[in-house]
């Protein structure tokens, strides 16, 4: 085992997730310069999405409190900002599929931090459109998903859930665009809608910005049956939390 795991070294050298050197042997995931960069959201956070709050006497940030979500609530460990946006992007787009071991560890003992593991049955990441799933050689919300539910004993279920539409980068457009955008994008597969009946999802993305493809989502798998669907990203975009 040790003979395998060094010759996989060689050939496939580890490298930090968040500054892409390589790492050394006492470097099992970040290496020693980048171990202060990463900076958890602790609190205040909005209840409902997890977003920073700058008002400690509120509950609800400014988007939850206009608007009502299909989940029940969204936590992530990360603001999608600095060095942690830089890494989301190699890891998105840049070929860096290992980076998941790490982010999808984090998610893991977050989400435990936070209680949100409690009463959930069945993990499923937001697909992607298949095109898009050749272009970068896999899907990261995926890759992020089966770490979780090999760390957390959750079962995941990819197939369930399927992107029919290829939707254009909804960064571009506005909010009212992205879930009109969404609300066709995804569907349950056929057959498999089933395994849904009476259970507690665990949806699993990359990137939470306004919420549109988390609600989207989760609206298909309780429609489709689920009893409630929880959501774990890995960065959260920060947003106006005044009133």
């Amino acid at each position: 085992m040790a003979i395998q795991r060094s010759l996989t070294d060689l050939l496939y050298p580890r490298r930090c997730p968040l500054c892409d050197g390589l790492l050394e042997k006492k470097e099992p995931f970040v290496c020693r310069g980048c171990a202060g960069k990463l900076h958890f959201i602790t609190g205040p956070f909005c209840l409902r999405c997890g977003k920073p709050l700058d008002n400690e006497e509120e509950e609800y940030c400014y988007d939850c409190r206009r608007r009502k979500h299909s989940f029940l609530r969204c936590r992530a460990p990360f603001l999608y900002r600095g060095t942690v946006k830089e890494s989301l992007m190699r890891f998105k787009y840049g070929g860096r599929a290992e980076y998941a071991l790490f982010y999808g560890g984090v998610m893991a003992e977050y989400g435990k931090n936070c209680g949100l593991f409690q009463k959930i049955d069945m993990i499923i990441p937001v697909p992607v459109h298949r095109k898009r799933r050749i272009e970068r050689g896999y899907n990261q919300a995926e890759l992020l998903a089966e770490e979780m539910s090999r760390l957390l004993d959750i079962p995941m279920e990819p197939g369930i859930l399927k992107r029919r539409k290829k939707t254009r980068a909804l960064k571009q457009v506005s909010k009212e665009a992205r879930s009109r955008s969404l609300a066709e994008a995804f569907s349950v597969s056929e057959g498999k809608g089933c395994r849904l009946g009476g259970k507690r999802i665990l949806l699993v993305d990359d990137i939470y910005t306004t919420g549109s493809t988390a609600d989207a989502v989760s609206k298909k798998l309780l429609q489709a049956g689920a009893e409630s669907v929880t959501v774990i990203t890995l960065a959260i975009s920060p947003g106006f939390s005044g009133s």
